[in-house]
């Protein structure tokens, strides 16, 4: 089984001095490479030296050394984010160039520890595995149901009426739906039999 990630509560900031280059770096919560690209491009300072930046989301990502030399920022940020456990973030490391050169392994380290500590310091939330479940009932049912799924952290992402009933699609943390299958199922006394869609 993979290890949990986490991706960031909220946007945060870490900026540190290198040699006397100045490193801000910034990380956000993003939930689609439109997203990303959109804060990256809202964030970077067109003033500075370099703009370099990373992101992955799930199995998308992308990185950008923006003029530095091949490698030595894009690169060692992503390699930040993974190491950080993270997923669904962007991360964006500006540069102000202080007037004295740090090499290709400087730069990894700076662009990287830069990213890395933002990410450690960031606040976090888990991310949670989530499913979905397909359950018909009656309108006498719907209520009683919409408001047992609300307090088993379920959410109703979809509702359908027919002449004779609804039909929901439901969403809940993965590790919940079994659960969820058994407490609908005693509730209605096995009128309702929720399904999984995934």
């Amino acid at each position: 089984m993979s290890t949990p990630l986490d991706t960031l509560a909220a946007p945060w900031r870490h900026e540190e001095e290198i040699r006397k280059s100045r490193f801000l770096a910034q990380a956000a919560p993003v939930d689609s490479p439109a997203a990303a690209l959109a804060w990256l491009d809202a964030n970077g300072d067109p003033a500075a030296t370099h703009n370099c930046w990373a992101y992955r989301i799930g199995d998308a990502y992308r990185f950008n050394d923006d003029g530095e030399p091949g490698g030595t920022a894009g690169r060692p940020i992503l390699a930040a984010i993974d190491g950080q456990g993270c997923d669904r973030v962007a991360v964006l490391v500006t540069r102000w160039y202080g007037g004295i050169k740090l090499g290709a392994g400087g730069l990894a380290r700076a662009y990287g520890g830069s990213a890395a500590e933002c990410l450690r310091l960031a606040p976090r939330t888990p991310i949670v595995p989530v499913g979905h479940l397909a359950l018909r009932c009656e309108f006498g049912e719907l209520a009683l149901l919409d408001a047992r799924l609300r307090e088993m952290g379920a959410t109703v992402e979809r509702e359908t009426f027919e002449a004779d009933g609804a039909t929901l699609t439901v969403a809940a943390p993965l590790d919940a739906l079994d659960s969820i299958v058994s407490r609908v199922v005693d509730l209605t006394r096995g009128r309702v039999r929720p399904r999984r869609l995934d």
